[in-house]
């Protein structure tokens, strides 16, 4: 044992120097795992964050998405569930019955009847209030769900349900997944495009369209519907275009010089595709939102001579022009909450129909004429639906009326993108209070929406934590078979 000592005065023994390289041994390999996960230069476990389209696990029907999001609850039985019970129990006491269902129960009153008329429309018989008359027209385009319903009866989190599949900030937005799980066909646009209303964001802001804990690179981005569409998206100044290209050249370059030795932050690659993106959007981006290319009919059809419908139609034309050269998912939201009618409700809702119901339904005539509508998902609702009892002012005047917030009973629609034509599935209970039949959860209709465009909603996922995490969450939502047509269902 000569030469092995720990100090001057102990010898070091065999036991203890077995000990000793075993010890050392478990670190050795601690460290090589801990290196790897978190430091190490190889990338092949690493996952690539960019925007190329990527193949999907089924066949899809739909290669882009439209979502008319319609913010503040729009009215179910005002719209598209007319109730005959309601209108024959019109100021029948129910409150006791559905207490704990309402956000403002100081202010509740009597069941109240719809202060507009229904009928079957088209050739499906699809009922529709005289609200909506240009809608009326499409109905054997779309399919209806009746029987959604949510989980909150609050604006805040319904929203933030209805976006990213939970009640709570920070996660990432639908539009961010399915950016995430396909790219996008055109490199010079982004996957993801929010057209907000000038007038406002709306509730929660910003965070209706976030990416959340993916990578900055999927979320969405603001376009603005007149003006320039990114604000700072050109420089300052003009110089020729062969000396644009060198700096650009120049720039990539040192940009995967920089990234080639730092291999283990993936994030980096995202920030750097970003950049280049805004470059290459400098062109695409004013081409896409240059209305001037746009006949005078086509105008006309949206409704941008009227002002009462010229914003709203303005955004439904970009949002054709942008999903017809190739962007992924556009989201259209409307000021604030028009759809939240607490009171006025015979004329607010008027109102919020006026300003969309024709732009939309020129959106779903111009998309079926271009031969687009096949192949785009459209999607309108909004967070939550209406209570069948009155909201009463302060003053208690019934003729000012409106509608309380009612997480139990949606109604929403979808049209395009491998969805049956002029159907309706689902109802709710005789006063449309409750959905009852074929109910159909925010996670049914998210994992819906993925397998149209070729996306299995347990597959798509990130490692976070140890976790899977999904759109839909640990749930497990069903897919709505009831409402796809039956070559969609061949090809699933």
């Amino acid at each position: 044992m000569s030469g092995l000592w720990t100090n001057e005065q102990e010898p070091l023994s065999r036991r203890s120097l077995f000990r000793t390289v075993g010890s050392a041994m478990y670190v050795a390999a601690l460290t090589r795992l801990l290196g790897r996960d978190l430091y190490s230069a190889e990338t092949s476990r690493r996952q690539v964050h960019d925007l190329q389209p990527r193949t999907t696990d089924i066949e899809p029907t739909a290669r882009g998405v439209i979502h008319l999001f319609m913010n503040g609850g729009p009215s179910q039985m005002d719209l598209f569930d007319p109730k005959e019970e309601l209108t024959k129990r019109h100021g029948e006491d129910y409150f006791g019955k559905i207490a704990g269902e309402v956000e403002f129960p100081e202010a509740a009153g009597a069941l109240m009847k719809s202060p507009f008329r229904f009928a079957q429309r088209g050739e499906c018989g699809m009922w529709v209030s005289d609200a909506m008359p240009h809608f009326a027209t499409q109905v054997d385009n779309v399919t209806m769900i009746r029987s959604m319903f949510t989980s909150n009866l609050t604006h805040e989190p319904a929203l933030y349900k209805i976006h990213s599949g939970s009640e709570f900030i920070g996660r990432p937005s639908l539009g961010a997944w399915v950016s995430y799980g396909l790219g996008t066909e055109n490199q010079n646009l982004p996957a993801y495009v929010v057209l907000d209303d000038p007038q406002g964001l709306p509730v929660n802001g910003i965070d209706n369209w976030t990416s959340g804990y993916l990578p900055p690179l999927y979320q969405g981005t603001r376009f603005r519907a007149s003006g320039a569409p990114v604000l700072d998206l050109k420089p300052d100044f003009s110089e020729p275009t062969a000396v644009t290209q060198l700096e650009r050249e120049l720039i990539a370059r040192l940009d995967r010089v920089h990234q080639s030795r730092r291999p283990d932050r993936p994030q980096l690659a995202a920030r750097i595709s970003s950049y280049e993106l805004a470059a290459r959007m400098q062109i695409a981006a004013t081409d896409a939102l240059d209305l001037t290319q746009e006949t005078e009919a086509t105008l006309k059809l949206y409704g941008i001579d009227q002002p009462i419908t010229e914003s709203y139609g303005r955004r439904c034309l970009i949002a054709r022009r942008l999903i017809e050269r190739g962007v992924r998912f556009v989201q259209l939201f409307i000021n604030s909450q028009i759809w939240d009618n607490h009171n006025n409700i015979g004329t607010a809702l008027l109102d919020a129909c006026n300003r969309t119901d024709k732009p939309v339904a020129g959106l779903l005539t111009d998309l079926r004429q271009r031969g687009l509508l096949d192949e785009t998902l459209v999607l309108w609702g909004g967070e939550m639906g209406r209570l069948p009892i009155s909201q009463l002012p302060g003053d208690k005047d019934p003729a000012k009326a409106g509608r309380d917030h009612n997480k139990n009973a949606i109604c929403s629609w979808m049209a395009g993108g491998g969805v049956k034509q002029g159907f309706v599935l689902g109802s709710t209970d005789e006063l449309g209070f409750a959905a009852v039949e074929n109910r159909v959860s925010v996670e049914d209709w998210h994992s819906t929406i993925l397998h149209l465009l070729g996306l299995h909603h347990e597959k798509l996922f990130v490692e976070r934590n140890g976790l899977n995490e999904r759109l839909t969450g640990v749930t497990h939502p069903r897919i709505v078979t009831e409402i796809l047509k039956a070559e969609t269902l061949k090809a699933s």
